[in-house]
């Protein structure tokens, strides 16, 4: 299932200057969730493994079923949308899981996504959206207005705007000691700005749902680019400071102004 990626160059240097522990995995298979039966395929690599826990009374009653696998001790690497990269903290060292489906991704984009994910690892970032919100993620489902799956989708995307406000500041350095990598990352911002043009008009017309609107442009915040509204809010230095008070404020009065429109 999984075969230790050897890193060199850059990538490497990434690895060193953030993570050196870390184990980067190549897997011959895709998955969404890590299965019990391959995380045993793990334990060799690693020295120490601690499952994340969270508390079951953080996760509405309502939240899919998936999401309460994060609320157990069992051990959980990937949710759905993690894209093709995963990485966890809960073994020591930390472990990036890259995933199959990268195959046919362009070299050069495929070693930015796993020095991303040596950053957040290395930075101690939250791994996962209730890492984030904790005990007021119910605050933010009560906020938002949508079935619990579409909640979910903006929590991870909120999640996923957080992160971007710490690694965003570090890619901004590498354009002298990682100057491939730079490129990679300016590159991607580049070709998702015309994505970005216009949602907030898809948004309003409701051709565009506003989970899938927020797991766009939260993934944005990482690049140098302008995040469209409402998510503007979310790329913001008062965020990075007070992370899930910050965004159940915007949920409650986003949503609040959307009802008395």
């Amino acid at each position: 299932m999984f075969t230790e990626r050897a890193l060199d160059g850059e990538l490497a240097a990434v690895r060193d200057a953030y993570a050196p522990d870390a184990v980067v995995l190549d897997c011959d298979a895709d998955f969404e969730t890590l299965s019990p039966e391959h995380r045993d395929d793990v334990l060799p690599v690693i020295d120490d493994l601690t499952p994340h826990e969270y508390d079951t009374d953080w996760l509405p009653a309502d939240s899919p079923a998936l999401l309460t696998q994060l609320a157990t001790r069992e051990f959980v690497v990937g949710m759905p949308g993690d894209g093709a990269v995963a990485w966890t903290t809960q073994t020591e060292p930390p472990v990036v899981f890259v995933k199959a489906r990268i195959e046919g991704t362009p070299s050069e984009f495929a070693d930015f996504l796993v020095a991303e994910a040596l950053v957040a690892a290395g930075l101690g970032l939250p791994e996962r959206f209730l890492g984030l919100f904790g005990s007021a993620y119910p605050a933010f489902a009560a906020a938002v207005d949508g079935d619990p799956v579409a909640v979910y989708q903006t929590a991870a995307a909120a999640a996923t705007a957080f992160r971007g406000l710490h690694t965003r500041p570090e890619f901004e350095t590498w354009d002298a000691d990682f100057p491939r990598l730079y490129d990679a990352w300016v590159d991607a911002g580049e070709r998702i700005r015309p994505r970005l043009d216009g949602l907030s008009g898809e948004l309003a017309h409701g051709t565009t749902s506003f989970a899938d609107a927020a797991e766009l442009a939260c993934s944005a915040v990482k690049h140098d680019v302008d995040v469209p509204t409402p998510f503007a809010a979310l790329d913001s230095p008062a965020f990075r400071r007070h992370g899930s008070e910050y965004a159940v404020t915007w949920a409650e009065k986003l949503f609040a102004a959307d009802t008395d429109a």
